[in-house]
């Protein structure tokens, strides 16, 4: 169910001694970004304040996440599972949310904590951050916005040759070409994938 401050009698706070696991999930792109635990009073300042707070089993106190460093959680929305004992925290982040400095708190070698396209985004940036005149994409990049365009021009054509012709491996491989250029034109222009996310989600709102 959503949780309110209207509901919140309906959770099981008595089955894990006043405790509930929260997992926060990144609301645009999927990551999943960390676990706390909730108290009711750790979850009643989360919806009130709109920014996420936990219940601090080392401090013994109410902790708002970001609240020394500034990587807040900003508040989309919150769910609890079937049973009513574990909640699902839909989030922005401010900022990386682990303490090492990532994005996700379970990051580890040889996995990714982002869904395919956010994890496109993020190589498209890093291939320009190390300046590696040998990457295509800083190559396609540093040719301009224009040029980007036009190949998301070019692969838009060649996905709808594909399409009509029912062409399905060709389908595939163009449209996988137009969504990686696409990306390219977002960070050419500083846009993120995150940004267009939001805009579909407003258009669902």
């Amino acid at each position: 169910m959503k949780v309110t401050s209207d509901n919140l009698q309906q959770l099981d706070f008595a089955k894990q001694n006043d405790l509930l696991p929260a997992i926060v999930q990144h609301a645009h792109t999927g990551t999943v970004l960390m676990q706390g635990y909730m108290n009711p009073a750790a979850l009643e300042q989360t919806l009130t304040t709109g920014l996420v707070t936990f219940y601090s089993r080392s401090k013994q106190r109410l902790w708002c996440k970001g609240e020394s460093s500034g990587n807040t959680l900003k508040l989309v929305n919150v769910h609890s599972d079937c049973d009513a004992d574990s909640l699902l925290i839909r989030a922005l982040p401010a900022g990386p949310t682990c303490h090492l400095g990532t994005e996700s708190c379970f990051s580890s070698e040889g996995f990714s904590e982002q869904p395919t396209l956010a994890q496109l985004m993020r190589v498209v940036q890093q291939r320009v951050a190390n300046a590696d005149s040998k990457s295509y994409t800083e190559q396609l990049l540093a040719a301009g916005t224009k040029r980007a365009a036009q190949k998301v021009g070019e692969e838009g054509v060649e996905v709808a040759l594909a399409a009509a012709t029912h062409d399905r491996d060709e389908l595939l491989n163009e449209s996988a070409d137009l969504l990686y250029h696409l990306l390219v034109v977002l960070h050419s222009e500083k846009l993120d994938l995150s940004d267009v996310l939001e805009v579909l989600a407003q258009r669902r709102r």
